[in-house]
């Protein structure tokens, strides 16, 4: 099997992650080393290099670690071209199947950009945020697109305009929930 090409570097936590994405894709990878990523201020500087040059991709395990340095990253390049790729909910990085990690890199790079950014407004219209069973409603959207259930509503957004969700498959789940 081919790997894909991706132009973007991708960030990972540990070296077994990247030793599993060099099995699928073709790629710079860069492991932070967990929360050495705090203290090791070279690697943030060339991460950010790339960050500012082709972009980078984060892509952490689905846990309360892996929330948190993907979080401080992102704010570290919140001026950067950062994108987002998720495993499914429970799982590791180093733990994904090739197959599973294969198909989320297609699925970030065949993506379609939707035409109108969605915003919080279009999510409370939608029932996602502000409104009774908002809660429950976010969750079932994430199940559907298997994503960590515990995504917060800014990262859901960027998650949606970023193209990590293509504006079709917005579109089939929220036809199939009778919301379009």
């Amino acid at each position: 099997m081919n790997k894909l090409q991706i132009k973007q570097a991708v960030i990972v936590e540990g070296r077994y992650d990247r030793a599993v994405l060099e099995s699928v894709i073709d790629a710079v990878i860069i492991p932070v080393n967990g929360f050495g990523v705090y203290k090791d201020k070279k690697k943030l500087h060339l991460i950010k290099k790339y960050a500012e040059s082709a972009g980078v991709i984060l892509l952490t395990d689905s846990d309360n670690a892996g929330r948190q340095i993907r979080n401080y990253l992102s704010d570290c390049l919140s001026n950067c071209d950062v994108y987002h790729v998720y495993v499914p909910n429970a799982l590791e990085v180093e733990d994904t199947s090739v197959a599973v990690l294969r198909e989320a890199f297609v699925k970030f790079r065949s993506s379609e950009s939707p035409k109108n950014k969605i915003t919080r407004e279009d999510l409370f219209d939608c029932g996602l945020i502000g409104k009774a069973n908002s809660s429950k409603k976010r969750k079932e959207l994430l199940a559907f697109m298997d994503l960590p259930e515990n995504l917060s509503v800014s990262a859901l957004i960027n998650l949606i305009n970023k193209c990590a969700l293509s504006a079709k498959e917005y579109e089939k789940f929220f036809r199939r929930k009778g919301m379009v």
